[in-house]
């Protein structure tokens, strides 16, 4: 048996705890399924997009549940929002994912964007924009399991299944039986150094080094390393004593 963790401990904040288990989640997919059906009288003008990965399987399910309550099928699909991300270039490159667009397409219709987690909205903006190159919705609305806040862009879902406060110390993580073998969704503590722009080490990772010198070439100390000391009375001169 394991021992027990204190609750606030470090240990207790770096192992990972179910926040959500699998009846969690499918209890919450079913309340999504009827809410989709009851905004918008019916299953007739929705067509249901996955946002890979795991937006893709939240969306089959969800429309497994609307098939069982409508008697007919959702057009289902997947959409990649790789290429309308706003951090290209500024993270490390990602595989291209599948975009599968239901026949019929998507004029015309209310599609609900599916994905596991809402955080920053800048993956959601990036699924808009994907979609404008694709047709054009009546109406775009969005389910996601997990609403954990901290939003950077005025985006909003329509249907959550749980709404869960964390901090940016925090991650979040969904499982899912088609990718990983069981479902819950889990939040832990990141690992040291693995925060938004600084590295705990001591370098600003947009290229300052904390313990006093500037990698662009400037000694915080007062020495230029071109070779201007930076205490001469702003001479300015470089290599070279008045």
């Amino acid at each position: 048996m394991s021992p027990a963790l204190v609750p606030g401990s470090h240990d207790s904040k770096s192992v990972p705890r179910t926040v959500l288990d699998a009846s969690d989640i499918s209890r919450a997919l079913t309340r999504i399924a009827h809410e989709i059906l009851e905004r918008n009288r019916g299953a007739d003008p929705v067509v249901l997009l996955g946002i890979p990965t795991r937006g893709v399987g939240l969306a089959t399910r969800i429309s497994d549940r609307i098939a069982a309550v409508e008697g007919q099928s959702v057009p289902t699909g997947s959409l990649d929002v790789t290429m309308y991300r706003d951090d290209i270039g500024l993270k490390p490159a990602r595989a291209l994912e599948h975009t599968d667009i239901p026949p019929g397409g998507i004029d015309g219709k209310v599609v609900v964007l599916v994905d596991d987690v809402l955080f920053s909205g800048r993956t959601i903006r990036a699924a808009l924009d994907a979609i404008g190159d694709i047709g054009r919705p009546k109406a775009v609305q969005l389910a996601v399991l997990v609403d954990r806040g901290h939003r950077e862009l005025p985006i909003r879902a329509d249907y959550v299944g749980k709404n869960l406060p964390t901090s940016l110390v925090e991650r979040v993580t969904v499982h899912l039986t088609e990718y990983d073998g069981a479902d819950a969704v889990l939040i832990a503590d990141k690992p040291p150094g693995d925060k938004l722009g600084s590295d705990k080490a001591g370098t600003d990772k947009l290229g300052i080094d904390k313990a006093g010198t500037d990698k662009l070439g400037i000694d915080k100390a007062g020495t230029d390393k071109l070779g201007t000391d930076k205490s001469s009375a702003g001479s300015g001169k470089t290599g070279a004593t008045a």
